[in-house]
């Protein structure tokens, strides 16, 4: 499915949910804006969306800026959806920061240890413990191919706190606290039982390996010694849900529109890290089925997608050749409905 938007230059932040794993999502095509009328973009695309909704049994939340005029189009945009892997740019943002400061380079080591391990990894985990991992490495791993390992690192090297406060002060209301990928997984299975808090990265890669929702239940229950009768939630989907009901890595799509807009408008970083961030976001090698297969071949796109139990979500940002301003845009999921047997990945 896809949508053509006929606007010079936009930003949008669009969240989808479906009952399906990757049964759908919402494809922004971008095109130039008539003369005639430049903001004519904006009733058409909030009908379009209108109608979507309506036509699927999953969700979707838009907001669109022209950052040109400030045209805005929103669907839902006020409602809070869950973030997944879309929190990775503004850790992103957070570790360049440092950089700016001096307190290391992209070219700074940092040490693999047994506790970052995490599913949902590229090439990170394929490294031992103890194996040093350039800056360099790990955001390119995190933004290109969504790596939840150099995710963490990341996080740990610049502090969850560091990552929260930047958010806030580009964005003071609309997007609540951000946490580790590691802590995602530990809240998820904490909605089961207690103790979750004391897993480590070998057990939530253990847990990630089970074949099945029931065995991942029961070996569950061996690492924090209670029996699956004792859990207070009778599935690992019901997990899910109850921790996306929750406030944690969510947000309102125009709040993180509103993040893409001070980035890709140079607001967030220096010219040159700015640069650099946005490369990155374009070299993304995930989601073809996703943004990008909705836009038009002259469209650069630069995204960072999202993925979880119930969809597949892609913030970007786009490219018109005929402008020199860049467009943002972003989907992430809301909770997930539907029971599966495979392993989930929330990020």
């Amino acid at each position: 499915m896809s949508v053509a938007v006929p606007v010079r230059l936009l930003k949008l932040a669009a969240s989808t949910a479906w009952r399906r794993v990757a049964a759908g999502v919402l494809a922004c095509g971008l095109g130039c804006a008539s003369a005639a009328d430049p903001n004519a973009w904006s009733a058409r695309l909030t009908a379009e969306l209108s109608t979507i909704d309506a036509q699927h049994r999953g969700g979707v939340g838009v907001y669109v800026r022209d950052l040109s005029t400030g045209a805005c189009a929103s669907h839902r945009a006020e409602q809070q959806w869950y973030l997944a892997s879309m929190v990775k740019v503004p850790v992103a943002m957070a570790v360049l920061r440092g950089v700016e400061r001096g307190q290391y380079t992209l070219d700074t080591s940092l040490t693999l240890r047994a506790a970052d391990y995490v599913d949902g990894a590229g090439r990170t985990n394929s490294h031992p413990v103890g194996a040093p991992l350039s800056i360099r490495f790990l955001l390119e791993q995190m933004i290109i191919y969504s790596d939840n390992t150099a995710s963490d690192m990341l996080i740990e090297l610049v502090g969850v706190a560091e990552v929260n406060a930047l958010v806030a002060s580009l964005v003071p209301e609309g997007i609540r606290r951000i946490t580790s990928l590691g802590e995602v997984r530990r809240q998820i299975y904490g909605q089961l039982v207690p103790g979750t808090d004391r897993l480590v990265g070998a057990d939530l890669l253990s847990l990630y390996r089970q074949r099945s929702d029931a065995e991942r239940l029961q070996f569950l229950s061996l690492l924090v010694d209670t029996p699956v009768e004792r859990f207070r939630l009778p599935t690992l989907n019901a997990a899910y849900n109850a921790y996306y009901a929750g406030e944690l890595n969510s947000g309102r799509v125009d709040a993180y529109g509103e993040l893409l807009s001070q980035l890709a408008e140079g607001k967030a970083l220096t010219p040159k890290y700015t640069a650099y961030l946005l490369t990155l976001m374009e070299r993304i090698a995930t989601g073809a089925q996703r943004l990008k297969a909705g836009l038009p071949p002259h469209v650069r796109l630069r995204t960072r997608p999202a993925r979880s139990a119930a969809a597949c979500a892609t913030p970007a940002s786009c490219r018109c050749p005929s402008s020199d301003r860049t467009a943002a845009s972003s989907s992430s999921p809301a909770p997930a409905k539907n029971p599966r047997s495979t392993a989930r990945n929330p990020s």
